[in-house]
């Protein structure tokens, strides 16, 4: 079918959709739209008095087949890399987009949260156009507000992925701890450096550990593991790492399979962590980073950089002090985290932005203040992106942590985004409602009321019952290399006033600007 793209607005100008009235001969704007939104042409049904610069649009053509225009300048056939941050409450969960056109398109999804809302997301986003045969799902790490929201998906035989990647600790189904994920062992014994050597590498290891479900219990990630290795559509499972043995190496670097630099495409997405360490018999494994077993399995959460041209969006997964420590010195080429103000030090500050220097952060483990001022100085980006959520005993995002981003923030004014600061909601009750249903609650009691007053008062249940949320906070980054925005949808509920977003540009200096 063809289709076009909308375009970035000049100078952040809003770009909309417009209605053409035949008798008063004039356009009245219907809805804003957003760069990179997908629109199907059609221009058989241009109206005689519209003129070749509108781009005719059948907008919702399963639902409203409603015919708008669009001025032609303010479409492109050339779309945007995008990344939407969900609101999917207390978790994390992505969903990358890479800007080709059409059956070229690549779709990652990283994390999925808790709940059943990366589901509904993904079948209402791509199940008209695009079907459900997605490039990769990665679990950063086996938190359950990182992967839980996988069951539905991976239990839906009608969505598949050519790979589905995790951090090489699979938590079976017995024992607690670090016994979950196959123990630890010493080395050298009496050093107190510990390590986990079980590690689950490819798909014959999952098979191992969660092909037999009759001892799952209530153990979480075990069926979900299970239910990803049922699934016809899904290729395989395999382990992500620094390590050449689980990624691809290009010029010292790692990257996901399918996306290291090419010269015939724009992007890449670079692999940080987790990171392998080999034993004297050449065995891989991962080092215990904390005694705190939540802490090591954190903190190996797989570290994704996505390059696209200027821009360098940095995936934080669930790190947290030790975490970050250990990735800086080993980046750094340092047997131990140095002393503030060292020679060491200095020169882990100079050469580790190297590594992790990126625009945009996801900000590690939900806006935890368990952070050290290092890494964000190290990436340094314009534009937080924070993924936090409901449970308010985490307290997420720590106030004082809001105030560490902006110091550590580039510019004059860096931009926090939140998926729940951004989410608007309603108030859950409605009192006009409420004294309704209890009225006809009484009428019922005391005349027995009919079939319809039923009908009635079921309805008005429905209708308090629904959730208090208007408008979720997912957060949408698009770039194509030269510029990028994010954006976020207003409280307001009006198609006409739909978008709010910051767009940055990098000047001739090489500065990164705010527009």
């Amino acid at each position: 079918m063809s289709h076009t793209y909308v375009d970035l607005g000049a100078n952040g100008r809003s770009v909309y959709l417009y209605a053409y009235d035949p008798e008063e001969a004039e356009f009245r704007r219907v809805r804003q739209v957003l760069w990179g939104d997908w629109l199907r042409l059609a221009e058989d049904r241009r109206h005689p008095a519209v003129g070749p610069e509108w781009v005719t649009v059948n907008w919702a053509p399963r639902t409203d087949d409603l015919i708008l225009y669009i001025p032609r300048e303010h479409t492109t056939d050339r779309r945007p890399l995008e990344i939407i941050f969900l609101d999917v409450g207390q978790g994390d969960g992505a969903v990358l987009i890479t800007p080709e056109r059409d059956a070229r398109e690549k779709i990652i999804v990283i994390d999925a949260g808790e709940s059943s809302h990366m589901r509904t997301f993904l079948d209402g986003r791509f199940r008209a156009y695009r079907g459900f045969q997605f490039s990769a799902a990665v679990m950063t790490h086996p938190d359950t507000d990182h992967y839980l929201g996988f069951r539905t998906i991976f239990n839906d035989h009608r969505i598949g992925f050519d790979t589905v990647y995790h951090n090489g600790l699979v938590e079976r189904p017995t024992g607690s701890n670090f016994d979950k994920v196959g123990g630890l062992t010493e080395d050298p014994p009496g050093s107190g450096v510990y390590y986990i050597e079980d590690l689950a590498t490819d798909r014959g290891d999952i098979q191992r550990h969660f092909a037999d479900n009759a001892n799952f219990g209530n153990y979480r990630f075990a069926p979900i593991m299970h239910s990803a290795l049922h699934n016809p559509r899904i290729h395989n499972i395999r382990m992500l790492s620094t390590n050449p043995a689980h990624s691809v190496h290009v010029d010292d670097r790692a990257y996901l399979p399918g996306f290291e630099p090419r010269r015939d495409r724009p992007y890449s997405i670079e692999v940080l962590g987790p990171i392998v360490e080999s034993g004297e018999t050449g065995l891989l494994r991962l080092r215990r980073i904390s005694s705190n077993y939540n802490k090591t399995k954190n903190g190996h959460s797989i570290l994704l950089r996505l390059h696209f041209g200027k821009y360098k969006i940095l995936f934080g997964g669930d790190l947290n002090v030790p975490a970050e420590k250990y990735l800086l010195r080993h980046y750094a080429g340092l047997a131990r985290f140095p002393r503030w103000g060292s020679v060491e030090y200095r020169h882990m500050m100079d050469v580790t932005p190297h590594w992790f220097r990126a625009e945009v952060l996801k900000v590690c483990h939900h806006g935890s203040d368990k952070v050290t001022d290092e890494f964000l100085r190290v990436v340094h980006p314009a534009c937080f992106v924070i993924s936090s959520g409901d449970q308010e005993g985490h307290v997420h995002p720590r106030p004082d942590l809001l105030g560490r981003l902006g110091k550590a923030g580039r510019g004059e004014a860096p931009v926090i985004l939140a998926t729940e600061l951004q989410r608007s909601t309603r108030e859950l009750e409605d009192p006009a409602r409420v004294k309704e249903l209890n009225d006809e609650i009484d009428a019922l009691a005391s005349e027995g009321g009919s079939i319809d007053l039923l009908r009635s008062i079921k309805e008005r249940v429905r209708k308090l019952a629904r959730t208090n949320v208007d408008v979720y906070g997912a957060i949408y980054l698009k770039t194509d290399g030269e510029r990028l925005i994010t954006a976020f949808k207003l409280e307001e509920l009006s198609d006409k006033k739909k978008w709010f977003y910051y767009e940055y540009v990098i000047d001739g200096a090489g500065e990164l600007e705010l527009r």
